[in-house]
């Protein structure tokens, strides 16, 4: 490989996920070709940094459904949330719906534990 071409994969491994994206569209704006071949090179590049997002750190917690007692869900998910009542119920009705987002691996599984002992079909994610 030239030194050329080297310098210029080097640059390109430098930029960050947007600046990418820029790239390609300007390529594709500047050469009337299509993304297909670079996307397979945007792929590669998140397969890459996996490792690093595998460790998450906020997690939501869905409620999928009340189960039989409704009325005790409203009165965990009004809790947990902070909501009125009628905020709490209409949350509650509206499932498969997320109670709570971005919240830590324990509060998450201390909320999912909750609404489980009330009854309700819960899904941490």
């Amino acid at each position: 490989m030239s030194e050329k071409v080297t310098n210029l994969i080097e640059e390109v491994k430098a930029l960050t996920v947007l600046e990418l994206s820029e790239l390609v569209k300007a390529l594709e704006e500047e050469f009337g070709v299509s993304a297909a071949a670079p996307a397979a090179v945007a792929v590669a590049a998140p397969a890459a940094a996996a490792p690093a997002a595998e460790e998450k750190t906020e997690f939501d917690v869905i409620l999928k459904a009340p189960g039989a007692n409704k009325i005790n869900v409203i009165k965990v998910v009004k809790e947990a949330t902070g909501l009125g009542l009628k905020e709490a119920k209409a949350l509650v009705d509206a499932a498969p719906k997320a109670v709570k987002e971005g919240i830590s691996k324990d509060d998450a599984e201390a909320l999912k534990t909750k609404l489980a002992e009330a009854g309700a079909e819960v899904e941490v994610k």
